[in-house]
């Protein structure tokens, strides 16, 4: 079995979560990452989820599937969510799925909250 490797670093402050990646998020690294990130977001119950994703040098449609669930989780949890500076190759993925219609993209004009 082929395995990404991935990590995340995390900053909280009262109830906002601020969640670094790195890496890539593909089929290989979404399963994992997905366990861990809805444990993270049900110990913590954040207000407001922060994606930060300026050290993802990939991303597949299996990124976008796990940005949907993460988003779905946090409604469900009474929050928002925000994806902060992707680069420009995963931004383009993710304006091309119209992302921007579900999240808020940090420095993204006309993004939905």
């Amino acid at each position: 079995m082929i395995r990404t490797e991935y990590r995340y670093e995390m900053q909280k402050k009262d109830r906002l979560l601020v969640v670094r990646l790195f890496g890539e998020i593909d089929h290989h690294s979404a399963a994992g990452l997905r366990a861990e990130l809805d444990g993270l977001l049900l110990k913590e119950r954040p207000v407001r989820l922060v994606l930060d994703l300026s050290h993802i040098e990939f991303m597949d449609s299996a990124g976008l599937g796990l940005l949907l669930g993460r988003l779905r989780l946090m409604r469900e949890l009474g929050g928002v969510m925000v994806l902060k500076s992707p680069n420009p190759r995963v931004l383009k993925i993710l304006t091309l799925a119209g992302m921007e219609r579900f999240m808020e993209i940090d420095g993204l004009k006309g993004a939905e909250k």
